[in-house]
């Protein structure tokens, strides 16, 4: 998202994402997020929730490594997608997809090797109690890996006209008990290009091992 471009309460609602999703081709790269890349290569594939799975790119990159994979959105737009998306690459036999409002999700006792959300943005500090949420669904010995845009992150325009929406992986740790995660929390930069131009990004990594 860049600066120019008008952020308001109405973009966080299911209906401006299934209009964002309706139109041909992907909004997004396709590819899995770097983030979920280097910090999952390495994992033993199990079963795996992604939360906020948009048009399934992470969800098809960890089906592909192997993991039984449960892919959660609120936008049935973009599920559709991510269906077709996870046919096409022949994994879709290893992908759940499920709809849900992360607002108010709850993994209801189910608990998964993996949980991971990337870039998943709340109003309001949402994140907090999501992550909350979150951390109850991780299985003994399991990983959560929540990512976003760090509140320093010049390169996206939700910085300035939507506080609360942005976080530091250190805002979140609080969501998690101590004695039952080994926590990690930082700012990580990346490059990344867009449009033909590399800029320099700055990531809030949240990453916990259930022990």
């Amino acid at each position: 998202m860049s600066h120019g471009h008008e952020i308001t309460r109405e973009h966080f609602e299911q209906a401006s994402w299934d209009e964002r999703y309706a139109g041909e081709g992907r909004t997004w790269s396709g590819r899995p997020n770097a983030v979920l890349v280097a910090e999952a290569s390495d994992l033993t594939p199990g079963r795996a929730v992604d939360l906020g799975c948009g048009e399934g790119g992470d969800a098809i990159w960890l089906a592909e490594r192997g993991w039984q994979v449960t892919a959660i959105d609120f936008s049935d737009a973009g599920l559709r997608k991510a269906a077709e998306h996870a046919a096409e690459r022949g994994v879709a036999d290893r992908i759940e997809f499920r709809q849900a409002d992360l607002r108010t999700w709850t993994p209801e006792g189910e608990q998964w090797d993996l949980v991971t959300s990337c870039f998943l943005h709340l109003l309001d500090h949402g994140m907090l109690e999501a992550t909350r949420q979150m951390a109850a669904g991780v299985a003994p010995g399991g990983t959560l890996l929540v990512a976003g845009h760090h509140p320093e992150d010049e390169h996206t325009g939700l910085r300035w006209s939507m506080p609360g929406v942005m976080f530091t992986a250190d805002e979140l740790a609080p969501a998690l008990d101590p004695a039952a995660f080994e926590i990690h929390a930082e700012a990580r930069t990346r490059t990344e290009t867009r449009h033909d131009e590399t800029h320099t990004v700055t990531d809030a990594v949240l990453r916990a091992v259930r022990i």
